[in-house]
């Protein structure tokens, strides 16, 4: 026969159970969508600053090589690459423990880069040899080069791999590349000192800043033809300090956000109509920008300022600014 529960330990039993429930559900929910890892490179003090996003306290500091500058991360968000400019050389980083794994080959001071969407190979851009170097991330080896125009600097890539865009400051134009032929295909002229080449997610437009221009260009990718430049005005802030640098555009590639440099203002652009929907003020001379993994916050690096400021995507608005090392210059955000 069994024995039967004592009414005290019904109201016990009962809170036990509920504690176990919530344990449970604690344990099978998963980690919030904006759980994440923010790298910076500080160009001035030779470091990469890793904050948590959701605190932004930060996590570590990290010794690079002399000048990192471009910045990215692997697809699944486990290594981290940084461009040590002044080190001819790419620095490979685990995401996790920020440990240095791996050098691999850049040419003469890389600045900025990207991957295929595979993650191999890694397209580098070489200021000084006027060349796309390619890296095997596998390998380590350097697997072609590509001579474009002078002072190299933009790399966009298509979302399928098959078109690198790549930008060259002196020679103010756009080099279309066939990333299976690794020939240039076509040379589009846009404003003066070309920075940042940008997709729009459907890979029907390239977008490019000029920074001493003051415009993007919108170039159709099918026919090769600038279809918009757009123009940015401030009150209160002369034209020479606009300059267009990093470019980054929602998944849902209905909005842009422009870095204008020493304007120290962001502008949110929308895609259709390219009208600018506001300019945000943000720290001293906004150089690149990384949207969070989902997509609900947009982080800058300010050089001069040495910050980055924290823009709410759905509200349009600035609700914060953190302090790096000197000279914040790249940023990438990962899970």
């Amino acid at each position: 026969m069994k024995s039967p529960i004592s009414r005290r330990a019904v109201p016990a039993l009962a809170k036990a159970a509920a504690v176990f429930a919530g344990l449970a559900a604690l344990i099978a929910a998963p980690a919030p969508a904006w759980a994440a890892k923010v790298f910076v490179t500080n160009e001035r003090d030779h470091t990469m600053t890793v904050l948590d996003s959701e605190s932004l306290k930060t996590l570590q500091t990290v010794k690079t090589g002399r000048r990192p500058r471009g910045l990215t991360a692997s697809p699944d968000g486990k290594l981290i690459y940084v461009c040590a400019s002044d080190d001819n050389r790419v620095e490979v980083y685990d995401a996790n423990d920020y440990k240095l794994l791996r050098t691999l080959p850049s040419g003469p001071d890389p600045e900025l880069f990207v991957l295929h969407p595979s993650g191999n190979p890694l397209y580098i851009a070489n200021e000084d040899d006027a060349l796309v170097t390619i890296v095997d991330t596998e390998t380590g080896k350097v697997v072609g080069e590509i001579p474009v125009g002078v002072e190299p600097e933009g790399m966009g890539i298509s979302p399928d791999g098959k078109t690198l865009v790549n930008t060259s400051e002196t020679t103010s134009m756009a080099h279309f590349i066939d990333t299976t032929t690794k020939q240039i295909v076509e040379n589009v002229l846009v404003d003066s000192r070309p920075r940042v080449a940008q997709f729009t997610p459907d890979a029907k437009f390239t977008w490019v800043s000029a920074e001493v221009g003051g415009t993007v260009s919108v170039i159709d990718n099918a026919s090769h033809e600038v279809v918009k430049k757009i123009t940015f005005q401030i009150p209160g802030v002369n034209d020479e300090a606009i300059q267009p640098v990093g470019i980054r555009i929602t998944k849902d590639g209905n909005t842009a956000f422009v870095a204008l440099g020493p304007a120290n203002r962001v502008a949110i652009v929308d895609t259709h109509t390219y009208e600018i929907k506001k300019y945000l003020l943000v720290g001293q001379r906004v150089w690149q920008m990384a949207f969070s993994p989902d997509e609900s916050v947009l982080y800058t690096t300010n050089g001069n300022s040495n910050d980055i400021s924290v823009i709410d995507v759905a509200s349009q608005k600035v609700t914060k600014s953190v302090t790096v090392g000197r000279g914040p210059w790249g940023v990438v955000a990962v899970p």
